[in-house]
């Protein structure tokens, strides 16, 4: 099976680094886009979202992306992120209150601020398993 070399970055560490055969992300005003083995070079903004990584093996690795960049290359998808976390190192709890307050808030007046918190706790609860448990509304 073709692999390709994955890796996501932050200013603080290399948060993954290993082969994979998929990886789907999001891009600014482009949506989802998948990059397979082979896939032509390609450079492209990112915002907030839930991105995941098909390894050989059919294990996924998922990771909350808030925004940055991605780049394809000679066989390699490069991920540069001011800010993003794996879904083992989220705090799930904290995620689902986060997107409350900023439901609760937005509710009363819009701010940009709170519209950026609001996407970071979708892309935390989407990489950690989805909305499920969380409280209804926009989703």
């Amino acid at each position: 099976m073709a692999t390709m070399h994955v890796e996501v970055v932050s200013p603080e560490r290399v948060l993954f680094s290993g082969e994979a055969v998929q990886v789907i992300t999001r891009t600014l005003g482009g949506g989802e886009i998948a990059f397979l083995p082979g896939h032509a070079p390609f450079l492209g903004a990112l915002n907030e979202n839930h991105t995941r990584i098909f390894m050989a093996d059919g294990s996924v690795v998922n990771v909350a992306v808030h925004g940055g960049f991605v780049q394809v290359n000679a066989n390699r998808v490069s991920i540069l992120s001011d800010l993003a976390e794996v879904s083992n190192e989220i705090d799930r709890d904290r995620a689902r209150r986060a997107k409350e307050t900023a439901e609760l808030s937005l509710q009363r007046e819009h701010n940009a601020e709170v519209a950026t918190a609001l996407l970071r706790a979708h892309a935390r609860l989407n990489a950690t398993g989805g909305m499920v448990g969380t409280s209804a509304g926009a989703h």
